[in-house]
């Protein structure tokens, strides 16, 4: 990946948790963050991972961030200089939900080990 993708990756992620920031605050989906920004090559399109602490209300900012693509989109061209703005795709960043599963499982086979330690 070339440094140009990699800059712009992070001032569309930088830029973008400012204006989420400052939209969805107070509009009870909780925290909001932006986990990562994904550029393809010809930088046309941008794949946005975000996450919402409150995983009951994923569902809900999903559809909201996707109802609301154009006017961020807009917000972001404002804020950074490049010729062509890519197209924004939203996406939930589910890998603490995968990280919480892998950790429940560890600790269920140490928990299983213990077991058999004091069974010996």
């Amino acid at each position: 990946m070339g440094h140009r993708v990699e800059r712009l990756e992070n001032q569309i992620k930088d830029d973008l948790s400012v204006i989420m920031l400052m939209k969805y605050n107070a509009s009870g989906f909780g925290l909001v963050t932006i986990t990562s920004v994904k550029l393809t090559p010809d930088l046309r399109l941008a794949k946005v991972y975000f996450s919402v602490y409150d995983k009951e209300q994923r569902k809900n900012a999903l559809e909201r961030v996707n109802a609301d693509t154009p006017s961020l989109r807009h917000e972001l061209a404002s804020k950074i200089r490049v010729r062509y703005m890519p197209e924004l795709r939203f996406y939930i960043d589910d890998t603490s939900d995968y990280v919480e599963k892998i950790e429940s499982l560890l600790k269920e086979i140490h928990k299983n080990d213990k077991k058999i330690g004091n069974d010996l």
